[in-house]
């Protein structure tokens, strides 16, 4: 688990990342937004085999699992054969969490090579028109 900021994403250039899932474990990262209107984006592939996302969301770290909201229910990804992509707007301030699950899977551990991004929503003002 490592919590991460908008900033912190922001600066991660166009680097990859790498989480090491162990068999029969998971993998969440949370991201802390503070700023509604934002994309959080994604893009990972995994090795050996598929593995299983899922984003949900969290008012706030009080608030207990049960009641956090699920943004993109869980699902196994073939992320070992193609590049998964995929985005989140932000809509209320709170933590979003992606999650890599390796429950279903036994006896081989996971590597996930991702990337991750934050948009600010461009807001057009008018200052190029003639």
């Amino acid at each position: 688990k490592l919590p991460l900021t908008v900033e912190e994403i922001m600066n991660f250039g166009e680097s990859n990342r790498e989480l090491f899932i162990k068999s029969s474990t998971y993998s969440i990262i949370p991201i802390t937004v503070t700023e509604m209107g934002l994309t959080i984006s994604w893009i990972f592939s995994s090795d050996p085999k598929s593995i299983s996302f899922s984003v949900v969301y969290q008012e706030s770290e009080d608030t207990p699992l049960d009641q956090c909201k699920v943004l993109i229910p869980m699902i196994r990804c073939n992320s070992h054969k193609e590049t998964i992509r995929g985005q989140v707007k932000v809509r209320n301030a709170g933590i979003y969490t992606l999650i890599f699950d390796n429950t279903f899977s036994r006896f081989i551990s996971k590597r996930v090579f991702y990337h991750l991004a934050v948009e600010r929503p461009v807001i057009y003002d008018g200052s190029d028109f003639p």
